[in-house]
């Protein structure tokens, strides 16, 4: 039998994609003491597992009553065209980040900006690192995140086809796929050496169970989810790796860890989501969807509206915070490095990013508004909904 498809939209979703902009914005200005309010710095997984982990919901959400309505073929070209969008984005915004950097460092007669953002190849043969670029796999610093999720999306449709048939087996398909990615140490290609910072192949295994749980799978996992006991193992886990985390900023705690823990625990790989990420990430949601329910009434408080704003309009928010973080870094080493500045230009920005969500918000709601007054056309076809 085909999964439940939800009808209306878990404001808690862009809740959290939002914060998740808010924590990947501080975390991308380097040396900002703003940073230690996100999740990096107290456990073993970050924003980046938010934002796929909704990502990949919010996709099935959107896309699966479509796909279940109108057959493969259509809704296939749906997500496709929404991969399409997010690569147009991805390569305006690395045109515009090369030129930022680029301007900046010959400006200020300071050529450490092009080496810390990882642009020199770019710098050096233009020609040949914009044709990479094109081809995903030259990537500056900050710029890892838009082609994993383009790769993601891509690669949907039969994930999506699959899910709505036996969505057991496809998250057991896609744990497969991950096993198989470490063990054969499975990534794509990056340019001019390496591979992909986040590995698509173990990273589709988040994006996968955030789809699967859309589609019924947090419906099968209530019970669990309201245990006391989940909660318990949960807090105990996520109260482990804050300790794990404390010794990395504080050495003299290091030799508290036992040395045959340390040998089996390190490294923490982020490229490759290491299981350990993974399971502090499912602790992070079982902790909040105990404490949080769908029908939390503070998710129409006005004070959790700029989040919810940002986590709506995902992709231009989190384009504008890469400019924005870079434009942060230049701050603080041209005016001045101090705590000051640090508040001040991670305040701004996350005001900036608000401020862009709000009008976007309101031109969607003007144009819906325009649109719903028109006279009905003969023969129009009803919508297939929204974007993820």
């Amino acid at each position: 039998m085909a999964p439940a498809i939800p009808t209306d939209r878990d404001l808690r979703l862009d809740l959290f994609r939002g914060l998740a902009l808010w924590f990947i914005y501080l975390d991308h200005i380097p040396s900002n003491i703003v940073a230690w309010v996100t999740i990096r710095n107290y456990g073993f997984s970050d924003a980046t597992e938010i934002f796929i982990f909704v990502s990949g919901f919010t996709a099935a959400f959107v896309y699966g009553k479509a796909m279940s309505d109108y057959g493969f073929v259509v809704s296939s070209a749906r997500i496709l065209k929404r991969a399409w969008q997010i690569y147009v984005a991805h390569i305006f915004l690395f045109v515009i980040y090369m030129g930022q950097i680029a301007y900046v460092a010959r400006g200020f007669q300071n050529p450490l900006y092009a080496e810390e953002m990882n642009i020199l190849e770019f710098l050096q043969q233009p020609d040949v690192t914009l044709v990479q670029a094109l081809l995903l796999k030259f990537k500056p610093v900050n710029m890892d995140v838009l082609p994993l999720y383009i790769v993601l999306m891509a690669c949907f449709p039969p994930v999506l086809w699959l899910l709505l048939r036996n969505a057991t087996l496809t998250l057991a398909l896609s744990v497969l796929l991950y096993a198989l990615t470490w063990e054969f140490n499975w990534n794509l290609p990056a340019y001019p050496s390496g591979s992909w910072y986040f590995n698509p192949f173990a990273w589709q295994l988040l994006f996968v169970f955030g789809a699967w749980c859309a589609l019924g799978g947090a419906e099968r996992l209530k019970w669990l989810l309201r245990s006391r006991i989940t909660l318990a193992v949960a807090i105990a886990y996520l109260l482990a790796a804050f300790f794990v985390t404390l010794t990395w900023y504080i050495p003299r705690l290091a030799p508290l860890v036992p040395h045959w823990v340390a040998e089996h625990i390190y490294p923490i790989d982020k490229t490759n989501l290491d299981v350990l990420r993974f399971a502090h990430f499912l602790a992070v949601a079982a902790v909040t969807v105990y404490f949080i329910p769908r029908d939390w009434p503070y998710l129409r408080s006005p004070w959790l509206k700029p989040a919810i704003l940002c986590g709506q309009h995902s992709l231009e928010i989190f384009c504008l915070g890469v400019f924005l973080a870079f434009a942060a870094h230049f701050a603080k080493v041209e005016v001045s490095p101090g705590i000051p500045m640090q508040v001040l230009v991670s305040v701004l920005g996350i005001f900036i990013m608000v401020a862009v969500a709000w009008v976007l918000s309101w031109y969607k709601g003007a144009t819906a508004r325009k649109v719903a007054v028109r006279p009905v056309d003969r023969g129009a076809k009803p919508s297939l909904g929204g974007e993820a």
